[in-house]
């Protein structure tokens, strides 16, 4: 390649040279992206231009990633075809100059050491002379030739010339510019095609809406094509992928038969070899391709969709440091109820029992009074399950003059026979760990959620139909990203909120909260480089992420990064005062000119961030949480209507829509189509998770458990 890696990167994400290669060198460097998005702004900015966000620092990562594996592919390829002796200088250059793996695939296409085929076969009955023949196309009186290659392995005429035709079919299907015409044309004019499998019509009902399904492939959305996928994956749909066969092999044939100049004998065994080639090879090595791409595609999409759920489920409300009394609902088992202080610690638990007898319900009365009271309760937290809209209801009727909120469940029982949920409680029940997830959802939803695979919280579109890899790696980003943008507090944050901080990981996440049992809590972010282990990168990744409340330097509880210390106290210097006025007092702040602090190293926009951090040290991202309530009139499927207007929140979005929970513990669906009075192309432009909004609805389909709604009035 005749260019840097930088240079590729730059003109693939069409972003600056010097951004992309200063982007490389922090990360090749062991910078995170959080850390080179929030502290090295100066350093990935153009020369005139702002500086690269998460995203598309993450995007260099990973090209940077891709381009590897490249170029890595590419030696390999080119040693293998050099140790068959076949590596002329003109496929050198072809190989070197490609830019795609693609390309580099179908180049290396014939060289590729194969299994015996009906081509190789032919080649060693020594048939290959006479495929030669055939496609010079210049051989008038082929029987001739073909008599010369009659013996005992090829007795006959049609089986020298079926032998050759097998040889040209190969040659065909392997040949890298017709294996890209027939590629243009099934990105341009492809069609994927779905039938139901034959006695699978009852079974698989749920697929009913494919059983004959034929549309464009470059048309179908993801949500379709997973849903084809899974239809195929489970035995109920037979999918195929193709263009119209006769366009292919016109195509074809232009490229190989010759207009005037071919023999019409060769012409007629050179179109069987065409035709044989295409339906037995070539398509079908194409629809692998693009079944594959395409669920690449789709893959992506969904993942994208549930990334984006994730993000704005962990970055929704927290109520804070509060002292919740949290119950998960059931009527059989009973309501098990804890009561957390304000740091999440679990203080009691009991259970209550609403659906059995009245003494026992007049005892719950009392009991909740009580725990309120005794621990000085100051929200309520109720899981969203079984029976959660009867236990508010049982709440509301005690007028507490309490907060009463509704948490979601989705992947509490998860959390509870979970490893982190055996190692905080070894000695409780699931049932208890599962109330204080959700007393702890409450609270601070990130914090809580990190412990949860998040591929069970339920925000997802075919979540366990996608590339689980991808998943993995993108949910693992968003986390991360999440817990960096809000900050962590160093002296109350788990070991499994910890690992996701910049530069941190399970093993010094582990470590650090092992110093803070034996040493108490940390005082100020200095001693972190007592904690065994955490070196000075892991220093300089971690420490501007970490949160001290109280810390004798007002510093060390706000995003403002330790190696910038001393630039904010010389700051307060020059305006006569301490770092603590300067945070304390908005006049003093404004006296500073952050022109005059401009260096090689530090530049305006870390300027603008310390002093917009020194207004609010500390400040938590999030939006302030509100109490929402239910329509009183509906606690089951059974009590909705046509027409009924109700709120809402958003607990999920996909790509066909958004779904909404109306408080009876079915989600009713708000299909693209239904979120505005105007065209929706992407449902996350109108809505977002935890989004409370009001809706209709248009149809309850009691059977199939279906609410249909609409946000259109």
């Amino acid at each position: 390649m005749t260019q840097s890696i930088e240079q590729r990167i730059a003109a693939r994400l069409g972003l600056n040279i010097r951004s992309v290669t200063a982007t490389i060198e922090l990360l090749n460097g062991g910078a995170t992206v959080p850390f080179i998005a929030r502290y090295r702004k100066e350093a990935t900015a153009s020369a005139n231009g702002s500086p690269l966000d998460e995203v598309e620092i993450g995007n260099i990562k990973e090209t940077l990633q891709k381009i590897l594996d490249l170029d890595k592919r590419r030696e390999t390829i080119i040693k293998s075809i050099d140790e068959q002796g076949k590596l002329t200088s003109d496929l050198r250059r072809k190989l070197e100059a490609t830019d795609s793996l693609t390309d580099l695939e179908d180049l290396y296409f014939p060289y590729r050491q194969k299994r015996k085929t009906r081509a190789t076969i032919a080649i060693e009955r020594g048939l290959e002379p006479l495929a030669n023949s055939i496609i010079a196309q210049r051989e008038v009186n082929l029987d001739r030739i073909v008599q010369r290659h009659l013996s005992d392995a090829v007795p006959t005429v049609s089986d020298a010339l079926q032998g050759a035709r097998d040889i040209l079919a190969e040659r065909i299907s392997e040949d890298a510019d017709a294996r890209q015409r027939i590629r243009n044309l099934f990105e341009r004019e492809a069609i994927i095609r779905a039938v139901v499998k034959k006695g699978k019509d009852t079974e698989g009902i749920k697929f009913k809406d494919y059983f004959d399904f034929a549309e464009p492939l470059r048309r179908v959305p993801s949500h379709r094509l997973l849903a084809l996928r899974r239809g195929e994956t489970e035995g109920f749909l037979a999918v195929s992928i193709g263009p119209d066969e006769e366009a292919a092999t016109e195509r074809l044939e232009r490229q190989f038969v010759a207009d005037r100049t071919g023999t019409p004998v060769c012409k007629e065994q050179l179109v069987l070899a065409i035709r044989d080639g295409y339906k037995r090879l070539l398509k079908p090595s194409l629809e692998t391709e693009f079944a594959n791409a395409s669920k690449d595609k789709a893959d992506a999409e969904a993942i994208r969709i549930f990334a984006d759920n994730l993000r704005q489920l962990l970055l929704s409300p927290p109520l804070g440091q509060k002292r919740v009394l949290a119950i998960d609902p059931g009527y059989r088992t009973g309501c098990k109820t804890v009561c957390l202080d304000a740091q999440g610690n679990l203080l009691t638990e009991t259970v209550l029992y609403l659906a059995h007898s009245e003494s026992q319900r007049q005892q719950a009365i009392s009991t909740v009074q009580k725990l309120v009271s005794q621990y000085a309760i100051d929200a309520i937290a109720i899981g969203n399950g079984t029976a959660g809209r009867e236990t508010e209801e049982f709440v509301q009727a005690l007028q507490l003059d309490k907060p009463i909120f509704m948490v979601s469940e989705q992947g509490a029982s998860i959390y509870s026979a979970s490893d982190v949920a055996r190692e905080e409680f070894p000695d409780r029940d699931v049932t208890v760990r599962g109330a204080v997830s959700i007393g702890r959802r409450l609270m601070d939803p990130l914090a809580e959620l990190v412990k949860i695979d998040p591929k069970s919280i339920g925000v997802g579109q075919y979540q366990h139909d996608v590339n689980q890899s991808d998943l993995k790696t993108s949910l693992d980003t968003v986390v991360e990203s999440c817990v960096n943008q809000v900050g962590v507090s160093l002296n109350t944050a788990s070991a499994y909120l910890l690992r996701y901080v910049s530069g941190l990981g399970p093993q010094l996440a582990g470590n650090i909260v092992a110093y803070r049992a034996e040493n108490g809590a940390f005082t100020s972010r200095e001693q972190l480089k007592k904690v065994p282990r955490l070196g000075a990168k892991a220093y300089e990744q971690c420490a501007g992420f970490l949160r001290i409340e109280g810390a004798k330097n007002p510093l060390d509880n706000s995003a403002v990064h330790p190696e910038r210390y001393g630039l904010v106290e010389k700051m307060a210097v020059e305006v006569g005062s301490r770092v603590n006025d300067l945070i304390h007092r908005p006049e003093l702040r404004q006296q500073i000119k952050i022109e005059k602090y401009v260096t090689s190293a530090v530049g305006l926009p870390t300027l603008r961030d310390i002093l917009a951090e020194l207004a609010k040290p500390g400040r938590d991202p999030r939006e302030q949480l509100s109490v929402f309530e239910y329509d009183a009139r509906v606690r089951s499927v059974d009590d909705l209507h046509e027409g009924m207007v109700l709120a809402g929140v958003v607990t999920n979005i996909t790509a066909f829509g958004a779904f909404v929970d109306i408080g009876v513990k079915q989600d009713g669906l708000v299909h693209v189509s239904q979120l505005a009075n105007h065209f929706v192309s992407d449902p996350k432009t109108v809505v977002k998770v935890f989004q409370k909004v009001k809706v209709k609805v248009l149809e309850v389909d009691k059977a199939r458990k279906r609410i249909a709604l609409t946000m259109k009035f």
